[in-house]
C-alpha cells in the first residue's frame, strides 16, 4: 500500500486508541454530571455540529494546504483541550457545561482530521485499492476503539475518573508526531497546476464545491438520502449510554466491555466488505448494509434486555462496516481528487450537520421512555432506507471497478 499509507494508518491507529478511551469515558463522565437527557443530547449533539458550521470551509482549506499539516495540528488540539479537561476533572472543577465545550472543540477538530485522511486516500492509492485502504482504516478503528480503548477507558474510569481522559490527551499527541512524519515525496500531487493569477479565491473554492454537488444528480440523492437516515440514527443513538446503564441495568465499568463486544460486528464487516464487494458487487452490499441497519436500529428499541440488545448492536455493527466501507470507495471514485476536499465537507455538511438535530430531538423524545427514540429513529431509518432501494442499486453499480 506504500509508505504514506502505512504513516497515515499509523497515525489513524494511534489515534483511533484516543478516540475508543473517550468514546466509553465521555458518555460516563456525562451521566455522572446530569440525569438530564436533554444535557446529556446535547453532548453528543455538540460533537456533531461542527459538521454543519465548518466542513464545507474546512474542506475547502485541505483542497488548499498541506493535508499532513491540518491532521498534526487538529489532533494537537484534541490533545490540548482533552489534557485541560482531565486536570478539570482531577480537581473537581469539571460541569456538564465544560462538557458540552470542550465536546465542541473536539468536534471541530474532528472535522478537520476526517476530511483530511478521507483526501487523502485517493492521493496516495491507486484506484483498485480504495476499498482495501478504507477496509484497513475501518479495521483499525474497530480494534483499537473497541477492543482496546473502550474497556480499557471503562476500568481506567472506575480506578480514577480522570485517568482516561489522561490517556486520550497523550494518544493525540502522539498521532500528531506521526501525521507530519507521512513524507510528502510518495504522495501523488494530482491537484491542477494553475498560476498564482488563475488561481480561485477561497470562498469561490466553497462556492465551487457547493455547485458541484448541486449539480450531480446521484451524488446529490446519495448525500440526501443519507443524510435523512443520518438524523435518524443520531436520534435513536443519542441517550443510548443512559439507556443501557439505565433502563438495562449495566454496571458503568462494564460499559466499554459492551462497546468492545459491539466491536466485534464491525470488525467482521470491515474484513468482509471488500472481498464480499467483489464477489456480489458494492451495489448489493451496500444496499443490504444500509436497510438492515435501519431495521436493527428499531428492533433495539424493543431488547428486553442486555444480552439481546448486545447482539442486536454486534449484527447493526456489521452492517454498518458494509455500508460505510463501500459508501466512501463509491465517493472517492466519484468525485476528482482535487475537488475531493470541498465536495467531501460539503456532503458531511449535510449528513453530519443534521445529525445533531437528531440528537436533540432524541434527548427531547427520551424524557417521555429511554425507548422511545430508538422506536422513532428506527421506524423512519426503515422506511426511509426501503423507499431508497432502488436507488441505492442503481447509483453503487454505476461506479463499481471492473473486476
Amino acid at each position: 500500500m506504500g509508505p504514506a499509507f502505512n504513516r497515515l494508518w499509523a497515525s489513524s491507529l494511534v489515534s483511533n486508541l484516543a478516540d475508543g478511551v473517550l468514546m466509553a469515558a465521555a458518555p460516563l463522565i456525562a451521566i455522572s454530571l446530569t440525569d438530564s437527557t436533554v444535557l446529556i443530547s446535547i453532548t453528543g449533539a455538540m460533537v456533531m455540529l461542527p459538521w454543519l458550521l465548518f466542513a464545507i470551509p474546512i474542506g475547502a482549506m485541505v483542497d488548499r494546504v498541506d493535508r499532513r499539516y491540518i491532521l498534526a495540528t487538529s489532533n494537537a488540539i484534541r490533545s490540548a483541550v482533552v489534557g485541560a479537561s482531565a486536570l478539570a476533572i482531577a480537581t473537581d472543577q469539571f460541569t456538564i457545561y465544560w462538557l458540552i465545550a470542550a465536546a465542541f472543540v473536539i468536534g471541530v477538530c474532528e472535522v478537520a482530521n476526517d476530511t483530511t485522511a478521507q483526501s487523502l486516500i485517493p492521493q496516495i492509492l491507486d484506484q483498485k485499492h480504495y476499498e482495501k485502504g478504507n477496509s484497513r482504516l475501518q479495521i483499525s478503528e474497530t480494534v483499537i476503539q473497541g477492543f482496546v480503548g473502550a474497556p480499557l477507558s471503562g476500568f481506567l474510569f472506575a480506578l480514577a475518573i480522570y485517568l482516561p481522559f489522561f490517556i486520550n490527551s497523550i494518544g493525540y499527541a502522539v498521532a500528531a508526531i506521526l501525521a507530519l512524519s507521512i513524507p510528502i515525496q510518495y504522495l501523488q500531487e494530482v491537484r491542477k497546476e494553475v498560476t498564482d493569477q488563475d488561481k480561485p479565491g477561497f470562498f469561490a473554492d466553497i462556492k465551487f464545491g457547493i455547485k458541484y454537488l448541486y449539480n450531480h444528480i446521484n451524488l446529490r440523492r446519495l448525500v440526501l438520502t443519507t443524510a435523512s437516515i443520518g438524523v435518524c440514527y443520531s436520534m435513536g443513538t443519542a441517550t443510548i449510554a443512559l439507556f443501557i446503564v439505565k433502563e438495562l441495568g449495566l454496571a458503568p465499568r462494564y460499559f466499554g466491555v459492551i462497546l468492545a463486544i459491539q466491536g466485534v460486528g464491525a470488525l467482521l464487516g470491515a474484513i468482509v466488505a471488500p472481498r464480499a464487494s467483489q464477489r456480489f458487487g458494492r451495489s448489493i452490499m451496500m444496499t443490504l448494509g444500509i436497510v438492515l441497519s435501519s431495521v436493527v436500529l428499531l428492533l433495539q428499541g424493543f431488547a428486553p434486555n442486555i444480552f439481546v440488545f448486545v447482539a442486536l448492536a454486534t449484527f447493526g455493527g456489521f452492517t454498518i462496516a458494509q455500508w460505510n466501507i463501500l459508501l466512501m470507495a463509491t465517493y472517492q471514485t466519484v468525485i476528482p481528487n482535487e475537488l475531493y476536499g470541498r465536495i467531501h465537507g460539503t456532503r458531511r455538511t449535510l449528513v453530519w450537520g443534521m445529525m445533531p438535530i437528531g440528537s436533540v430531538i432524541g434527548g427531547v423524545l427520551a424524557q417521555y421512555g429511554l425507548r422511545i427514540p430508538m422506536y422513532v429513529g428506527g421506524a423512519i431509518a426503515t422506511i426511509v432506507a426501503l423507499a431508497s432501494i432502488n436507488f441505492f442499486l442503481s447509483v453503487a453499480k454505476s461506479v463499481e471497478v471492473p473486476r
